[in-house]
């Protein structure tokens, strides 16, 4: 019987890429500066899993991790991803119950929770997310002391502000998804009103990310032209009444989003992944998320520990500034009543 020789004399390395590929002995190492980006996703439910595809099919990330308590799902959606390789931009996708499976991420994005019901406000939910919270948070803050918390579960003001207490973490390196999808409603809205497209339309909602968020229609530019300056120096007239039924179609969006389908999905995905994306790659773009307000807004009592969406500045420490809105007296009393509305909730949690 012919011998079989050993990879070694065949000059190929033991390892699995070795088995194709000769090693370059004048190789250099890699450079000690580059380093992988990991984000983790903690919860593999609809939202999360629409984050995660559309982390992996932007390439936000070198490393993906995925946590949920629910492991035969877990695992499910996880060989599901890995099974889309060929397809996708090269991504190391691990999935585990233990949190330890986190270690070392730069993002960690939080979506478990409670899913929302048709009928159910945002605000409603608090109390079912608290004690999950508690689960959840400390084990991240322990496995990744350096990362940026990405909370998007509901009601994501008063459980960003959970979070922000329970992992000890400085208030920049805690943020909330907010109204950077509310305000893509907004623009889309706007656009089909106008009939322009709507990356040309400039417009934020701020506030609680629910019933009581402000549209700032003050701010509204349309190709750079502010909106509302503009009507009046060509004597449109426009009605209050038509302005607050946009805003309320925005609110409502979502909930007829989940009476239409049980749930939304696809928007917030690709809302958490531009947010992931200015945060990663250190864009230093504004967006309107939930950030710890205190000492920030006149209508907000010194102080006061709130975390309502205001435009921000998001890069790699997380939220670097804040933009510095201008409010009308209207949208300034509006903006004081929704950080009011989440005070009087967050008194109730006992933190």
């Amino acid at each position: 019987m012919k011998k079989t020789s050993s990879l070694s004399e065949l000059g190929l390395a033991a390892d699995a890429s070795g088995l194709i590929f000769r090693p370059l002995p004048s190789a250099a190492p890699p450079s000690p500066s580059s380093r992988r980006t990991k984000v983790s996703v903690i919860g593999a439910g609809n939202v999360g899993m629409a984050i995660a595809q559309t982390i992996l099919t932007q390439d936000l990330a070198d490393d993906l991790s995925l946590v949920d308590a629910k492991a035969d799902k877990l695992r499910g959606e996880m060989l599901d991803l890995q099974h889309a390789a060929a397809f996708l931009p090269r991504t190391h996708i691990k999935a585990s119950t233990d949190y330890a499976i986190t270690a070392g991420s730069d993002l960690c994005i939080v979506t478990a929770g409670a899913r929302q019901i048709v009928g159910e406000s945002r605000l409603d939910l608090v109390q079912r997310n608290l004690t999950l919270f508690r689960e959840i948070i400390p084990p991240l803050a322990q496995y990744s002391p350096d990362s940026i918390i990405l909370v998007v579960s509901n009601p994501v003001d008063v459980l960003t502000y959970i979070a922000w207490k329970l992992s000890g973490f400085p208030s920049n390196r805690v943020i909330g998804s907010g109204t950077n999808l509310d305000s893509s409603r907004f623009r889309f809205l706007l656009a089909e009103h106008l009939e322009v497209n709507a990356q040309d339309v400039q417009a934020y909602m701020v506030g609680e990310h629910g019933d009581s968020s402000v549209a700032l229609w003050s701010g509204i530019t349309v190709g750079g032209v502010p909106l509302l300056s503009s009507l009046e120096k060509q004597q449109i007239a426009y009605e209050q009444e038509v302005l607050e039924r946009i805003r309320q179609a925005v609110v409502n969006s979502a909930y007829e989003v989940i009476r239409l389908k049980g749930y939304t999905s696809w928007a917030i995905g690709y809302s958490v992944a531009s947010l992931a994306r200015s945060i990663l790659r250190d864009q230093r773009r504004i967006h309107p998320v939930s950030i710890l307000a205190r000492d920030l807004l006149d209508g907000v009592p010194k102080g006061r520990e709130v975390f309502l969406s205001l435009p921000a500045l998001l890069g790699r420490s997380g939220v670097v500034g804040v933009t510095s809105v201008h409010l009308t007296d209207e949208e300034a009393v509006r903006l004081s009543t929704s950080a009011d509305t989440l005070w009087e909730i967050q008194q109730e949690l006992g933190l």
